[in-house]
Formats: C-alpha cells, structure tokens, sequence
C-alpha cells in the first residue's frame, strides 16, 4: 500500500475498533488487537501516546487508559497487568483482571505524570500519587527477596519477552496468581535490566508527583531511592568490559546475552550521557549487532541466541513495533533524532509492503512483517507518528 492509503487505514481503524470501552470499565479506552484483547500494561503508553498525538480528544483517552488499572489495584497495592475485553472472548470465564506477572515495560509512574501535564488535574495526580506508592510498597514487599535494592523477575511473562533465548529456561508464568511466588527454576529471582529501570521510572516520577502536591520532603526522598536503584543497576548489572546491562541470575551470574532489553535502560533515562554515548555506539549503531537494516532487533543479530523459528511473537529475533515506538521515549532526548528518524522511514516501508495490515514486529534483515496481530496498535501508532514526523502526509 502506500503511505496515504495507509495512513487512512490505520486513522480509521483506531477511530473505529480501537478507541472504545468493555464491559465493566469506564471508557473509551485504546484496546490493543483481537489478539490481545483488552489493555495489557506495557500497553498503557499506547493511549497516552494518541492523546500526545491528539491532545484534544485523545487526553481523556490517556486518563482512562491509567485509571483502568489504578482503579484495578488491589488494596495491598497490586496493580494488575491486564484487563481483558471479554466482549470478544469466546466462552470467557474467570477473573478478567490479571495478576500473575508484572509486565510493566513502559514506567507506569512516568506515563501518570505525562497524563497529569495533559489534564492539569490535581485530584489525578493525588490518586495517580497513592496508587505508584502503593505500588512501589508491593514491589519491595514482594519482589526484593534476595534484599539486594533491586526488583526481581519470577517468571519470564514479567518482561513480556516472549520466546527469547535470553529467558529460555525460564517457566512463562508465576505458578501462583498473585505473582507472588518464582517459578520453579534455578535461575530465579532474577534482577532484569529493563524491570528495574522502569522501577528506577516510578521512582523518579513519584519525586515529581511529590513536588507537584507541595510534599517536598517526600519528593527528595522518592529521588534518593531513585538514586539507590541506579547506583545498584551499575553495580549488579552492568558489565564495564561489555559496557552493556545483563540479567543476573539468583547466584549473582551474570546472564551475557544481548537482549533489546537494553533500550528499557535508555528509555527511562538512568544513562548519564556519556555513558549512553558508548553503549550506543558499540552495540545500539553496530551494524551487526542491533543498527541492522531494520533496527532494533530483540536480539543482536551476533548473539548465538538470535534464532528466526517462528512466524512470529518473539523476542528472540523481530525487531519489534513497541520497541520502535517506545525509542520515542530515549533517540530525541540523547541526541539520536537523526538516527530515530531512519528507524521510522524503515517501519513505514515494511509496513506498507506488508501481508498483514500492521503487524507485531518484522525481519530485522529483510523488513518482512511476521505473521503476529494483525491491526496492532503499537504498529498503527508508530506508523501515525512517522507519517507525520518525516511529513509524509
């Protein structure tokens, strides 16, 4: 198709099918796919990013999308990772709010206070407030059992990474439906990368909250827990040799496969620049390993792991439409606009050849669509945004 044909498409669809509520919750709401029906987490950012593209009628969108899941959390402070539409659910049966894994890919702090900017509501931010303490005191309850100041992976569907030899020995989910307790797996508690930069996110969110609502003390306080969380990140997880962040399993090994999970650590600005500098040159503009023809792989494409043996959902090998849509989050505020802008002319051309109308994800050496969620949100978003960007349209 072509760019206009599908920038018409991808308008109408979300105006159509993707912008509306389901049974039991307030709306309208940005719903994901037939796939993946409902709203999941790390899919929060799909509709604060429309409202950032339509500020007008997409902010209410943004407060919905947030209070789907404030207004889920369970009084000792678990928030869910799903809410399923089971309007489209065949036979559905069971609670529709989910528990069993984190899947917090996307700050969920960061993205309540970009709501906030939006609305200038300051009973929003007050509940958003409660809600990420809440939040942040589960985690540390519930996720910090190896006392190390950092948060655990129980089970892989915490990371959303599904398929990737990165965690390939790790069971999908928590066995207990409150994703309370690990898998059964040597490996784990696992400190993951891109689970405690999105922790080191809510942390610095909840210091802006604070001052917002005049807490000063409570906003110098949530910073330095900020802090600690960087500081250890640097200390469990980095490699200098490497210059790269790993997955630690409970043994204190570090876990050497060069996951995408370390845009998660651009994306939520623990870098300082100098540092963001290097990895970005060595591994992010490497050419054999992430910087490929379609850039970002979830996998380099050097690392032993990056296998193509499936036709889809994995992130062991596609570069991914979350992935390029969240590099929002990181290229422009690291200098990389220029870079960014080249990632986004290459997801417009593989989509517009695409089998499927916008796909999950797609072949990072030949721009194939793979054959994952068709009508994706993340995908039709991104391809708005580059439309625009680049002045395609």
């Amino acid at each position: 198709m072509d760019t206009k044909t599908g920038y018409a498409l991808a308008t109408q669809r979300i105006e159509e099918f993707h912008l509306r509520s389901f049974p039991g919750q307030a709306g309208p709401l940005f719903l994901i796919s037939t796939t993946y029906p409902g709203v999941w987490m790390e899919h929060v950012y799909d509709g604060v990013k429309y409202a950032q593209l339509e500020p007008e009628k997409g902010k209410e969108i943004a407060r919905n999308q947030t209070l789907l899941f404030i207004r889920n959390q369970k009084k000792d402070g678990r928030l869910p990772f799903n809410v399923l539409d089971t309007s489209v659910i065949r036979d559905f049966k069971g609670n529709p709010v989910g528990y069993r894994q984190i899947q917090e890919c996307v700050s969920f702090g960061r993205l309540c206070w970009e709501t906030y900017q939006m609305l200038g509501d300051r009973a929003y931010l007050q509940e958003a407030y409660d809600s990420l303490k809440a939040w942040d005191a589960w985690l540390c309850a519930n996720r910090m059992t190896t006392h190390q100041g950092l948060i655990e992976l129980f089970c892989l569907y915490d990371t959303g990474h599904d398929n990737s030899a990165r965690l390939a020995d790790i069971p999908n989910p928590c066995p207990d439906p409150e994703g309370k307790v690990p898998a059964d797996c040597d490996a784990v508690p696992m400190l993951a990368p891109d689970m405690n930069a999105v922790f080191y996110g809510d942390r610095r969110a909840l210091s802006k909250m604070a001052a917002e609502l005049g807490l000063e003390k409570e906003a110098e306080a949530w910073a330095q827990k900020a802090r600690e969380v960087k500081e250890k990140m640097l200390e469990l997880l980095y490699d200098p040799e490497d210059e790269f962040f790993y997955d630690v399993d409970r043994h204190g090994r570090k876990r050497k496969f060069l996951s995408i999970s370390i845009s998660n650590v651009f994306q939520e600005h623990v870098l300082d620049q100098d540092m963001a500098d290097r990895i970005y040159q060595r591994h992010m503009k490497n050419p054999n390993e992430f910087w490929t023809e379609y850039p970002f792989p979830s996998m380099a494409i050097c690392d032993p792991g990056s296998k193509k043996d499936r036709d889809g959902n994995s992130w062991g090998y596609y570069s991914q439409a979350l992935t390029a849509l969240r590099c929002g989050r990181w290229m422009d505020h690291y200098g990389y606009g220029a870079d960014y802008d080249h990632v986004l002319q290459k997801w417009v051309e593989g989509i517009n050849r695409g089998a499927l109308h916008f796909a999950q994800e797609l072949d990072p050496i030949t721009g194939e669509m793979s054959r994952s969620s068709e009508w994706y949100s993340s995908a039709m978003l991104l391809y708005l945004y580059a439309c625009r960007r680049l002045k395609l349209v």
